[in-house]
């Protein structure tokens, strides 16, 4: 009896062992019900912005995807072998930082291991895919867009883009006094004074690390600690709640005063004014939190079953803090994984890429005089051809700017 156990238990370990090395279910579109049409269709013309989020709907590996803040637009942004995941818009909307396992299928449990994996960064649109880190993980942008924050397994580092210059700003095993500790998810305020910091490792807590005075104020349990945008809040996920049939989860938000937490958790339980999102239903087990740069919007994940960030079929949500949590929409309907979401508002900046888009409207000239083709779709392929002119046009004049300003030349402005 006990063999045949044994043997039971090791054939599902390999079987799990074959599937995790696969990558992700890629899943498959869903139909909104009644309720989640109603609460997407309110969202529409609420909000100006993008979501950009990893996904593995296309591609059991995971690529990073972009959409409209309301749900719409959906898009992928890459398309590798490799894993790409935990994306961080720029500042100013025109660059996407995100981490790429240097080869194949690499779960997120491994995200401990930074000699798995690279910081790269991309333009908005997708293109020019650069790495900029070797050997990291959990990169984040700084308020003036120019320098990034990540992790090592057990340190954090700073880095100026332009430069590449790196420095170290906090030993955890140093720190702690304590082998094995590794710091995840490190989101600096933006003062620049503290750190929020998930420890895993040797150590399972969430809290501050103040840069100064080199002390530690523990949080709370949980994980995913960050800032608003003025450092007067701190949110995380808490291991309380509905968490619907999985295991409990809660989205919770703090106060902070000198980088400090304000309110407690702890025997007494949860205060009412802690609890941020906590849906009600079956989809409650709450991921992946990620506040609006103003701080006015909650974007997240949810599952109904399951744990693991990578496999399960987390769905991402888009909700006005402070309205009834009936009104938080669900943005995304796919039950492949889609984990680890950031958003940006505002207005896109827009990429001019008039070689990319030659080859596309040549294909649709030779099939319009090849096929003869309808006047509608003729006044598409008219459309198209004025937007390629006014690419060249942005980009011939970007270029004669840069020429001039080079030359110390007056620029000379263009005829309306």
């Amino acid at each position: 009896m006990k063999m045949k156990k044994f043997a039971l238990v090791s054939a599902f370990a390999l079987a799990c062992s074959a599937y995790a090395q696969q990558g992700a279910p890629t899943g498959a579109a869903v139909d909104p019900t009644a309720d989640e049409q109603k609460a997407l269709d309110a969202l529409k013309g609420k909000v100006e912005g993008v979501i950009a989020w990893s996904t593995s709907r296309a591609n059991s590996h995971h690529d990073i995807w972009l959409m409209n803040a309301d749900g719409t637009g959906a898009h992928a942004l890459t398309n590798s072998d490799n894993v790409d995941w935990f994306p961080r818009i720029a500042p100013d909307g025109s660059k996407v930082l995100f981490n790429r396992s240097k080869g194949g299928w690499v779960p997120e449990n491994d995200a401990n291991y930074p000699e798995k994996w690279d910081l790269w960064v991309m333009d908005i649109d997708g293109s020019n895919q650069t790495k900029v880190v070797e050997n990291a993980t959990w990169g984040t942008w700084r308020p003036d867009g120019k320098t990034i924050v990540f992790s090592r397994a057990g340190k954090v580092f700073t880095m100026d883009i332009a430069s590449k210059a790196e420095t170290m700003v906090l030993d955890g095993e140093k720190a702690f006094n304590k082998s094995g500790v590794i710091l995840q998810e490190p989101n600096m305020s933006p003062d620049g004074k503290h750190l929020a910091i998930t420890l895993r490792g040797s150590m399972r807590e969430t809290g501050v690390w103040d840069l100064e005075k080199n002390s530690w104020t523990k949080s709370g349990d949980g994980c995913q600690i960050d800032w608003n945008f003025d450092g007067s809040k701190l949110y995380r996920v808490n291991p309380t709640g509905n968490g619907g049939t999985a295991a409990p989860s809660e989205i919770l938000w703090f106060s902070a005063k000198d980088g400090k937490q304000v309110e407690k958790v702890g025997f007494f339980g949860i205060p009412k004014n802690v609890r941020l999102m906590d849906l009600p239903g079956r989809r409650s087990h709450e991921y992946f939190p990620r506040l609006s740069p103003d701080g006015k919007w909650l974007v997240w994940g949810a599952t109904d079953k399951g744990h693991d960030h990578d496999m399960f079929d987390y769905e991402l949500y888009m909700w006005k803090i402070g309205e009834p949590v009936e009104t938080a929409a669900r943005i995304t309907y796919h039950s492949g994984n889609d984990r680890w979401p950031d958003i940006w508002l505002g207005k896109v900046p827009e990429t001019a890429k008039p070689v990319a888009n030659v080859a596309e409207v040549k294909a649709q000239a030779a099939a319009a005089i090849a096929g003869g083709a309808s006047d509608a779709k003729m006044d598409e392929l008219i459309k198209a051809i004025d937007r390629l002119t006014d690419a060249v046009n942005a980009l011939t004049r970007t270029q004669m700017d840069k020429n001039m300003a080079a030359e110390g030349a007056e620029h000379i402005p263009a005829a309306q």
